[in-house]
């Protein structure tokens, strides 16, 4: 194989979710890596740092404003994003949210919020991404999943399950798509330092108990994260669907 394979230079991606944290960081790494970039989010004023951060560096991109629990601006955004580039190769399906509430507390309210971000947005982005990447015959889509969908984790009953869907859409939409040229994977991080999560994971005693579960001995970087979301954007992954590429240090293999 050769190293070309992972090159997606003149791509067109669509990152959701990407105003901070992990999804500006692989807004900004594809953007590195040659794609012509669509960063999506609610944060209009966030984005449009980004993308003058992405122009500054010599790379393209546009700015749409997204809530992708709204329907109805899903389909509008991503007619605008096609419009614009004229095609949508790649979509990173990272817009999502975490709050820790235990079983006992959860209402219908907390559930009804994280799984309308962290599943149903997922899906209908997919779809409406799906759609133009069946007609072009290729795609490469990247959900954002989590190790916490095949673990686990005491106060996270709506995070754990609403990502363990985010998997068995993988699975689905890759057995309906790959066929036709699309291939659907999921990335599953672990703990990974961001602006968001620096306040915790600075704390002595809670960086401690993240520690004490990752085996490779440190907590992941967005950087760790966007490699793994390029090669599954990339040819270099085209035997790939229907996948979770876990990005967890060890933490899973215990």
């Amino acid at each position: 194989m050769s190293i070309s394979a992972f090159d997606i230079s003149g791509k067109v991606a669509v990152v959701t979710g990407a105003s901070r944290g992990i999804g500006r960081g692989i807004a900004a790494a594809l953007a590195e890596a040659g794609a012509k970039v669509a960063v999506a989010a609610r944060n209009m004023e966030e984005l449009e740092s980004l993308k003058r951060e992405i122009l500054a560096s010599g790379g393209e991109a546009e700015a749409f404003r997204l809530d992708v629990r709204d329907l109805a601006q899903i389909e509008a955004v991503f007619a605008d994003i096609r419009k614009r580039f004229g095609r949508i190769d790649i979509l990173v399906n990272n817009a999502g949210m975490g709050q820790p509430i235990f079983a006992v507390d959860i209402t219908e309210k907390s559930w009804d919020e994280m799984m309308s971000l962290n599943l149903k947005g997922l899906f209908f982005c997919a779809q409406a991404a799906g759609r133009i990447m069946l007609e072009q015959g290729y795609g490469k889509i990247v959900n954002m999943s989590s190790q916490a969908s095949v673990i686990g984790i005491p106060g996270e009953a709506v995070y754990c399950a609403s990502k363990g869907g985010v998997n068995q859409l993988t699975k689905v939409l890759a057995l309906e798509w790959s066929a036709r040229g699309v291939n659907v994977n999921a990335v599953g991080p672990t703990f990974i330092y961001t602006p968001g999560t620096a306040e915790r994971l600075d704390t002595p005693d809670y960086r401690a108990k993240v520690l004490a579960g990752l085996p490779i001995g440190r907590v992941g970087t967005i950087a760790d994260v966007a490699g793994a979301v390029i090669y599954l954007a990339s040819a270099a992954s085209d035997m790939v669907s229907g996948s979770l590429l876990l990005v967890d240090g060890g933490w899973t293999a215990q």
